[in-house]
């Protein structure tokens, strides 16, 4: 009893109202032989790594994406050890052409495991790049090419899925820009979103007793080989036992303090060290906001009347403008805002809230050829928070509420204790043992989510498959039809969603504060007679989440 009554003072102490809404919050088979490269030196590997401001872009069919370590700075006096893609955080923006079928080399230059999720981007089960569930971790000094044709223009993102919730957290990310076959804009700049920690070493004390591995034993893993569904076989998931109270150290969120994440950046860099974003009067101007952090965060566009233009990558109906609002950003969302650059002057575009890295997280939109700067920064202020549920004409999507269904699903989101940790479960049972949806091609399948956590937002992200917002908290959406593949549940949220099973394969559905999905909430989609292409190997160190 004392120690549930500890851990609910100690969410309480950590729930701030922040930048955030809840402070916690056709296929070559061949091309899946992996290649041995030559492992340089890893004093050779650091050297001569300093990320810089900006990444480089690359487009064309074939690009190489190299996993590797370096130095990273994020402002003018913090700098970090980081991992990297291209030697840059966030790593090379990958640019390509709707419809276009793409090769990306991978090679892993680390000294571990690592792997690349598409996130977002509809690609066949194979590609996913999910250790243990559509492939096994590339290891050191070896190469995986992925291939697949993206159908769907939009903004979205590749990051490492091995261990991501460490991995991630050291810069393993970039952006994926699907152009669309005719740009209605004139600039187009992408913001990714990201909290650091300016004294790491403080962070990983709070991780200490959080065992990522073994959640299966290797006798479990042989008894899994041996079962029908082998696809989970050679899969190291983390331990929900752990042998220190220190993992309890500051938060009851697995061990992991959220408040040692002090400095918040865009592009990598925060403060003074983001470069403005450069403007001509009258132009139309995307900007393209990913979050890859964990907490949501709430931005606020100055001067301008804009539209939110596209959420996760899909364009809504006729948006409409809208001015002075925040459009609050969970773990694993994009949104795209659009605006007419009518207002010569300088402009802040800022995040909203009062949390210790919140100040970091804004730059400046300078129109070109004016000297007008009279903008002030107002981050501490509160604004109206936009809201999809109603915006924009109404349309009729591709599913409703009164139709009938071939597979219905209700997920309850929830907290517990699992001895001195705290678990994240869904339906009462933490991955691997949470309960699949299982379906079969061409079911239309919609899910009830509640989240039933009392502090924790859970943005919840599937993989494979867009889905349809039908309702949020018993209300149907009006307007225009949200598409999304990313979801945030705030507590008490329920939200209705529905999607056509028409990607066959093992799919991850969980939630993207990945601190909660590698403490169990994490369930599969999982399509009847799918067997996966590869073999899983239990000493590939395969960590999906």
């Amino acid at each position: 009893m004392k120690l549930k009554l500890l851990a609910i003072l100690l969410f309480s102490i950590l729930f701030l109202a922040a930048c955030s809404n809840s402070g916690m919050s056709g296929m070559d088979h061949g091309n899946m032989d992996m290649e041995e490269e030559n492992n340089t030196d890893e004093k050779e590997k650091i050297e001569g790594l300093q990320t810089t401001n900006a990444t480089e872009t690359l487009t064309g069919n074939e690009i190489n994406i190299v996993a590797k370590k370096g130095k990273h700075q994020l402002n003018e006096s913090v700098s970090v050890d980081a991992l990297t893609f291209n030697g840059s955080v966030p790593g090379s923006q990958i640019r390509v052409k709707q419809g276009e079928k793409v090769k990306i080399k991978l090679k892993n230059e680390l000294d571990e495991p690592v792997s690349i999720h598409w996130h977002g981007i509809r690609v066949p089960n194979e590609m996913d790049g999910i250790p243990g569930v559509t492939q096994n971790a590339v290891q050191p000094g070896k190469s995986f090419t992925y291939e697949f044709t993206p159908e769907d223009p939009g903004t979205y993102m590749y990051h490492t899925h091995q261990n991501a919730v460490e991995q991630m957290d050291k810069g393993l990310y970039g952006s994926f820009i699907v152009e669309p076959k005719e740009k209605t804009y004139d600039r187009d700049y992408t913001l990714m979103l990201d909290e650091w920690m300016s004294k790491p070493e403080e962070g990983e004390s709070s991780m200490e007793g959080m065992d990522h591995s073994n959640m299966g034993s290797e006798e479990d893993s042989d008894k899994e080989a041996d079962s029908e569904d082998s696809s989970m076989s050679g899969m190291d998931h983390g331990s929900m036992e752990s042998d220190s109270n220190d993992s309890m150290n500051g938060m009851g969120e697995m061990g992991h303090d959220m408040s040692a994440y002090d400095i918040f950046s865009i592009n990598g860099k925060s403060g003074d060290s983001i470069e403005p974003l450069k403007v001509k009067e009258g132009e139309k101007v995307r900007i393209r906001l990913v979050n890859v952090g964990y907490m949501s965060h709430k931005i606020h566009l100055h001067g301008h009347d804009f539209k939110v233009a596209a959420i996760d990558g899909q364009e809504l109906k006729q948006p409409k403008e809208i001015k002075d609002q925040v459009i609050s950003i969970a773990p694993g969302e994009r949104y795209d805002i659009e605006f007419t650059a009518d207002n010569p002057g300088e402009w802040f575009i800022e995040c909203h809230g009062d949390m210790e890295g919140t100040s970091g997280m804004k730059t400046k939109i300078q129109y070109e050829n004016s000297s007008n700067s009279t903008d002030k920064s107002n981050q501490s202020e509160e604004l109206p928070e936009f809201t999809f549920v109603n915006y924009g004409p109404s349309k009729q999507g591709e599913f409703s509420l009164d139709q009938k269904f071939d597979v219905e699903y209700k997920m309850d989101l929830n907290t517990a204790m699992n001895g001195s940790d705290m678990a994240y479960t869904i339906n009462g049972e933490t991955f691997p043992e949470t309960d699949n949806i299982n379906v079969k091609e061409g079911d239309l399948v919609k899910v009830t989510l509640t989240n039933n956590s009392m502090m924790d937002d859970h943005p919840m992200h599937l993989h494979g498959h867009f889905f349809q917002v039908l309702s949020k908290n018993g209300k149907p959406v009006e307007g225009s039809p949200i598409i999304k593949d990313t979801i945030n549940l705030k507590p008490g949220d329920v939200y209705v969603v529905a999607f056509k099973a028409d990607n066959p394969g093992n799919w991850l559905f969980h939630c993207h504060d990945l601190h909660h999905a590698t403490a169990g909430m994490v369930n599969m989609v999982k399509y009847d007679g799918f067997k996966p292409s590869f073999t899983p190997d239990p000493n590939a160190n395969n960590k999906p989440e």
